[in-house]
């Protein structure tokens, strides 16, 4: 799998969507599909009037579309703006996996502490619903490719992210950093150092696994195992490195585990300085 070509960027009308398509046009600027959805009408509209209730609904995608016609004509993009009637994330899966798209970017909403740890539920469900890679960019981060930082917990699941990382890491010449964190309870920590000395030795087997292969494709890879709160550790690892992108597993395989995904993953996109791509291949 090459460089992200058919990219879908899901748009509610906030700021925050509209720097991510923005920032998805680094991507690609060939026919990216702009998605909006309104929401349904369930009332009776024999008594309403349809067309008037209809427009209404529409009134916001047409709107959020119409700006977004305005920053691909600034940006010589060409987009195909799309506007569904239903629940966003419905909307955003169905219009990815019919259009047959590879990657679907989204903004990450709200600056309060709550709300970076409780990701927004259309952002979650849509990673949790589709087989898409998902990019989540957060308001004023940028795409960048130079520095890779692939999160990794040492477990099968993470191998389809730190597999991309370095598909990546190919096609843009990135250097890639493998991090794992050993975030061990408290009283595992103080009580059983032979675990812990165990779980060191895997981590580190690992990312030095991980640096084989990269070696191996002529990719500089180095890697780094770090201690405490998992997603603390990875984003201030992040920001003191001057990561561009983060990526990762959505660490659930199917059914409930995919819809909620793991909590690390979660918390990572919300807390972190730069934009993560989270893939759901598994």
């Amino acid at each position: 799998m090459g460089k992200y070509n058919r990219l879908l960027v899901g748009l509610d009308g906030s700021e925050t969507s509209f720097h991510a398509l923005r920032e998805s046009f680094k991507v690609s600027k060939n026919w990216v599909t702009v998605v909006t959805v309104a929401p349904s009408y369930e009332g009776d509209l024999r008594i309403m009037g349809v067309s008037g209730v209809r427009e209404k609904l529409r009134e916001p995608c047409d709107t959020a579309l119409a700006r977004a016609q305005e920053l691909a004509e600034a940006e010589e993009a060409l987009i195909r703006p799309v506007c569904v009637a239903g629940l966003p994330h419905e909307g955003i899966v169905h219009e990815a996996e019919a259009g047959s798209r590879d990657l679907i970017v989204l903004g990450v909403k709200g600056n309060g502490f709550i709300e970076r740890t409780l990701l927004g539920s259309v952002t979650r469900r849509v990673i949790g619903y589709t087989n898409r890679d998902v990019l989540v960019i957060p308001r004023d981060a940028a795409i960048g490719w130079e520095r890779i930082l692939v999160a990794s917990d040492c477990s099968l699941g993470s191998e389809p992210a730190v597999t991309r990382a370095l598909e990546l890491a190919q096609d843009y010449g990135s250097e890639v950093t493998v991090v794992t964190v050993m975030d061990l309870p408290i009283r595992a920590q103080g009580e059983a150092l032979g675990i812990t000395a165990e779980v060191l030795n895997r981590c580190q087997d690992h990312v030095a696994a991980v640096q084989r292969r990269g070696e191996a494709l002529n990719l500089k890879v180095r890697g780094v195992v770090l201690k405490g709160n998992a997603y603390q550790a990875i984003t201030d690892y992040a920001r003191e490195q001057q990561m561009n992108l983060i990526v990762m597993g959505s660490h659930g395989r199917t059914g409930l585990a995919r819809l909620l995904m793991g909590s690390v993953t979660e918390r990572v996109i919300g807390h972190a300085p730069c934009p993560v791509l989270v893939v759901t291949r598994q």
